[in-house]
Parts: C-alpha cells; structure tokens; sequence
C-alpha cells in the first residue's frame, strides 16, 4: 500500500498527504468512505477520494461556514444543517447559547457512525440536547418543512457531484429560502473561486433569484481543490453580510470571548473575507 493518499481534482490538479495507516476504507449506500490516519494533519476523511476534513486543518472551514451567518442573522433560535456528517458543523453552531433547536440532516448515516467513533475531536457536541440527527435527502427535507421555520440554513455539502449534487440545484436553493424566516439568513460552501470557477458564479447567480442579498465570501482551506476556498451568504433581510451589529454584534463579542475560543474566525477576518477579488467582482457585474 502506497504510504500516500492522492486526491485527483478532474485530472488537473492533485493534493496529497502522508499517510501512517489507513483507519477505515469502506463502501456504504451512497459513496466510499475513507478515514486515514495523516502525518501532517491528524486524522482526515474522505469521500470518494476526496477530502473532507481533517483534524488539524478543520477549524477554518467549519468556523468559516457557521459564524458568518450566525452574527449576522437578526435570530438564531432554529439552525438547519445540510450535510454535515462530521459533526464539525454542529459544534460551531452549538457555542451559541441563543441557538434553541439544531436539525443535523446527513443523507449518509455511516458518515455519522464512522466519523463519531473514529473522528471525535471534530464531533464534539452529539451528545447536546439541543441537536436532533435526521438521516435523510436534505434536498426532501427542505420541500417537506413548513414555511419560514428556521433562522438559519447552512448547507455543509461536498462537491455537485454524487450524493451532494441536488445541494447546488435550483429547486433545493428556493426551498431554502421558502423555509427561511422573512430576516433569515443562508450559507452555503461554494466551492474554489479558481478550479470550480464556474459552480462558485452559478450558485451566486442562483441564489440572487431567490434573495435580495448574496453574496460571496473567501478564505484558505488547504486541503480543498486549489487551496482557496468560498462560501456564500445571502438574506431576504436588510441585514448586512459584513457589519455585524446590535445583537448580532454581541453575539460575536461573545463567542471571542468564549472559551475554547475559536482557532481562524473573528472580527477581522470576518470583514476582510467578504472583500471581492477583481475577477470575481467583473464576472458577477456582467
């Protein structure tokens, strides 16, 4: 066995990590899951040949994914999670005390299995009596919820491709925002503003049909496709993306203050993340 594990991204770019041993390698309902033990990075899942996470570079992604929106939206009472299975997700969601109820809905429910025994430094809140796993379509989960029911909805989903595919669609992104509160806010991973430039402007342009805001945000995920990495944020809401203010403010001011604090997201780097590069700025203007 090769002491190397390779993700290939469309046979145009390729990133590997040196791996001590091979955890677990197994084939559910839905997709090949991978969990290695790496030299650099701890341990790292993988779905279908793809990373997803791992131990000691997780944080950027999972914090970059959550607080955005969580001190930004007016309320955070109910918080939707799309995909997620690792569990990092939720932790981020739950440092919030405001947070009353969680939906976790994870299509693959060995994801869930296999990454609570073998990746518990990354799932660190499934005990909290706030969460509710569902295993489940998220895309069904979504056309099936009451309208205007939750604060948030964050969408923790892999690439448009296999299980993930209907997370990128059309349908699934206005039924978001049909079950979104009035003042409700989404994010969403949007993939590498350079290798998946397309996906990244498409999504964008999709959910400005649905909401009146949308907009982009960018930070490094090092074991992602190209290094760079984007998510999105948008709102029916007169909230704004970049000044978090009121009580959404001291929502932020607390989580800086708490304790384990967060290891990449705060005040700056929420401001600067929302800041537009050029080629992105042109495409979105055409």
């Amino acid at each position: 066995m090769s002491d190397w594990m390779d993700e290939v991204y469309e046979g145009t770019s390729r990133f590997g990590l040196k791996i001590k041993r091979r955890i677990v390698d197994t084939r559910s309902e839905f997709q090949q899951i991978t969990i290695v033990e790496t030299a650099a990075l701890g341990r790292a899942l993988l779905l279908d040949g793809m990373y997803m996470t791992a131990e000691k570079e997780e944080a950027t992604y999972h914090e970059m994914l959550v607080h955005p929106a969580l001190v930004t939206a007016p309320h955070i009472r109910r918080v939707l999670v799309v995909g997620g299975g690792d569990g990092g997700a939720v932790r981020e969601v739950l440092r919030h005390p405001e947070v009353q109820e969680l939906d976790l809905v994870e299509v693959d429910a060995q994801v869930v299995t296999l990454c609570r025994e073998h990746l518990p430094r990354i799932g660190t809140a499934w005990q909290d009596p706030r969460l509710t796993v569902h295993f489940g379509d998220g895309a069904q989960w979504v056309r099936d919820c009451a309208p205007e029911y939750y604060d948030v909805i964050l969408v923790d989903g892999s690439d448009p491709v296999g299980p993930a595919k209907a997370l990128f669609g059309t349908a699934f992104l206005k039924g978001c925002a049909d079950a979104l509160t009035p003042d409700g806010v989404f994010a969403a991973q949007a993939g590498s503003p350079l290798l998946q430039r397309d996906v990244h402007l498409d999504l964008l342009r999709t959910l400005r049909r649905f909401f009146h805001q949308a907009r982009p945000y960018y930070g490094p995920v090092s074991i992602y496709p190209g290094g760079a990495w984007s998510w999105v944020w948008a709102t029916n809401g007169a909230t704004r993306a970049d000044r978090p203010a009121g009580a959404a403010l001291d929502r932020l001011l607390q989580l800086e203050r708490s304790e384990p604090c967060c290891q990449y997201y705060n005040r700056d780097i929420h401001q600067g993340a929302f800041a537009l590069p050029n080629h992105i700025r042109r495409a979105l203007e055409a």
